[in-house]
């Protein structure tokens, strides 16, 4: 069967469909603040709502960071304050002592910008509350209001404090559930999967000895917005330059074209080399109706992982393997965007949901590997994709050039459309 091309809905653009309630001034966003974590997969999130906001143009990114070294590593399960706390007063304690390798922290710098290289952002600003606040309240009458984006753990408090100290002056949104008091956020975006304790199957896995500790422990409220899978900066408009950019090395690729996604094991998708004897297996069986396969694995890919398949595919002709650490080098470029482009289909391990979310985008064939090694939320976010009919499971018995489609996920684009009925009914309007 021929492969057709699927599609994708244009990113909204800077018309807001909301009434032209001011002509500019203090009634018109025209900037966004995004507060990271190091994380490329928490800030990414944030990057592709701004994306869809169309603010990429006039964005400043802060980030949060820990010290890292010596003890630290034990340490991030403290709120990153009082984690910079114990740190200073242990370095301070120890370093003219014969412990102070073991207590020499050091905070991480300088600052990486690799997965905003597409806002044409050179620096990262270190996160500081007083800072952040002071920049809008200087800049409101000109700039107007600051959206500011917000996800993960850490950058929690930094973005309630920042709207409790200028709430006339920013629209906060927390993406990922913070777990408790949501009203200290305009909008809070999390994926559906995040709620699947409060559903009747969640509630039997969970002992009724530990329900009052398992959040969240309400429904939705109406600053609550759901999406399917993890936001991400994967749309159009991207994948259409990245269909340029990588044309002259994948267009000439025998069809079709195979792309299998290597993550890690999580503590909710936990797996080992089982996972990867499995799915060399199921390559192996699905060979004759692929044309070309390339593989990408993670930075959280086990050696163990890597190795077996560079072992097994490294030297077949129809293979090209992308191992991971040239990412950003000059001379091998992270072909993953280039990947969604120009796949016909796509091979994805269950492990990481922002994998399979972007893969989703596309509205092409996803198969997934290891569901069974899947527990609780999920699990559930499998079964949902399972159900909108954008994924299927990887067996080894597919026919890869059987074609097949679906609703695309847009998460990001509908999360906007969000943003911006909630800014209109205050009266503000993106520019």
């Amino acid at each position: 069967m021929s492969i057709r091309p699927v599609w994708m809905p244009e990113p909204p653009g800077g018309g807001t469909g909301a009434p032209e309630i001011f002509a500019g001034g203090a009634g018109t966003v025209r900037r966004a603040i995004v507060i990271g974590n190091g994380c490329a997969g928490a800030e990414n999130q944030c990057l592709g709502l701004v994306r869809a906001l169309g603010l990429a143009d006039r964005l400043t990114l802060y980030r949060i960071t820990r010290p890292i070294g010596g003890i630290n590593k034990w340490l991030h399960f403290l709120p990153i304050s009082l984690h910079k706390i114990v740190d200073q007063i242990l370095r301070h304690i120890f370093s003219n002592t014969t412990f102070a390798p073991l207590f020499q922290g050091k905070m991480l710098a300088p600052y990486p910008v690799h997965n905003v290289q597409s806002f044409g952002l050179s620096s990262v600003l270190e996160a500081d509350t007083k800072k952040i606040v002071t920049v809008v309240h200087d800049t409101f009458e000109k700039e107007g209001l600051a959206i500011v984006v917000a996800c993960g753990r850490d950058t929690i408090s930094y973005a309630s404090s920042v709207r409790f100290l200028a709430p006339d002056n920013v629209f906060v949104i927390q993406i990922q559930h913070p777990r408790y008091r949501l009203d200290r956020f305009d909008l809070v975006v999390t994926p559906r999967h995040d709620y699947y304790a409060l559903t009747a199957k969640g509630q039997q896995e969970i002992p009724r000895l530990f329900r009052t500790w398992i959040t969240p422990r309400e429904p939705p409220g109406p600053n609550v917005v759901l999406t399917a899978g993890a936001l991400h900066q994967a749309d159009s408009a991207t994948l259409r330059i990245a269909a340029t950019n990588w044309h002259d090395e994948l267009a000439p690729l025998t069809k079709p074209l195979v792309v299998v996604n290597i993550g890690g094991p999580t503590r909710n998708c936990n797996y080992g080399v089982d996972l990867a004897k499995q799915l060399v297996s199921s390559l192996h069986k699905v060979l004759k109706t692929c044309g070309s396969v390339r593989i990408s694995f993670s930075r959280r890919t086990p050696q163990k992982v890597s190795d077996l398949i560079l072992k097994e595919f490294s030297t077949h002709p129809k293979f090209y393997i992308w191992d991971g650490e040239s990412g950003f080098s000059a001379a091998e470029p992270n072909p993953h965007l280039g990947h969604l482009a120009w796949a016909d289909a796509f091979i994805i391990t269950a492990d990481s949901i922002s994998m399979i979310s972007e893969a989703c985008s596309t509205g092409k064939p996803v198969y997934v590997i290891g569901t069974e090694h899947c527990r609780w939320k999920f699990s559930d976010f499998h079964s949902t994709l399972h159900k909108r009919g954008a994924v299927r499971p990887f067996t080894g018995l597919e026919d890869m050039s059987d074609s097949w489609s679906y609703p695309p996920l847009n998460d990001a684009i509908d999360v906007a459309a969000r943003v911006r009925e909630v800014l209109a009914e205050r009266g503000w309007r993106l520019s």
